[in-house]
């Protein structure tokens, strides 16, 4: 794995105590749903609708420094988190986009005067420097800086983005659906044998 990754344990490990109050955010509409799924299936070029190209960049560097790639899943980047909020802010009204452009603006700005460097070019022990700040204050539900603010909107859209995501739902939950039952067969405790079905033993 390369040295530039924040592993996944990791992240949970500086997030995980985390857990105050949470900013809400508006739920896709059914055409932003399906934009999403096709941005997926089709693994699309980026083209965002609200946030430039920077933003989107520095947005889905946020979200995959929140829930990397490990061995059991990709992670937030390859989900399309960055997408996911774009089409949501492409729904939401000017308030909800200037507030996440200026929490992106406030997350390069936080970067450059500790760093030098915008987001995107932090190095792994930088970024987990940053996210362990952005989310120390967490739990306080007043006081906050702007970036940390930023940051309680961003790792609530991050989780929820990539558990509505094609790889969220089936590569890191497993979820298979439901399945399709083609015969009930019942329970075939016959001739002293256990039941290869529903594992009912057979009688003695």
């Amino acid at each position: 794995m390369s040295s530039r990754v924040v592993t996944r344990r990791s992240a949970l490990r500086i997030l995980g105590a985390g857990a105050g109050s949470v900013a809400v955010l508006p739920w896709l509409s059914e055409e932003g749903i399906a934009a999403f799924a096709e941005i997926q299936r089709t693994k699309a070029t980026p083209a965002p609708k609200v946030l430039s190209a920077a933003q989107y960049a520095t947005l889905g560097a946020l979200a995959e420094a929140i829930i990397p790639a490990d061995e059991r899943s990709p992670g937030a980047k390859e989900a399309r988190v960055a997408d996911y909020v774009d089409l949501i802010l492409s729904e939401g009204d000017d308030k909800l986009r200037q507030e996440w452009l200026d929490g992106l603006a406030a997350l390069d700005a936080d970067a450059v005067s500790r760093f030098g460097a915008p987001f995107v070019g932090l190095d792994v022990p930088q970024v987990e420097a940053m996210l362990t700040e952005m989310s120390r204050n967490e739990k306080v539900k007043e006081g906050k800086s702007p970036v940390e603010e930023f940051f309680v909107t961003a790792k609530q859209a991050t989780i929820h983005g990539y558990y509505t995501s094609e790889i969220g739902i089936h590569k890191e939950l497993r979820y298979k659906g439901n399945q399709l039952l083609a015969e009930f067969v019942g329970c075939h405790t016959v001739d002293g044998r256990d039941c290869p079905h529903c594992g009912q033993k057979a009688q003695a």
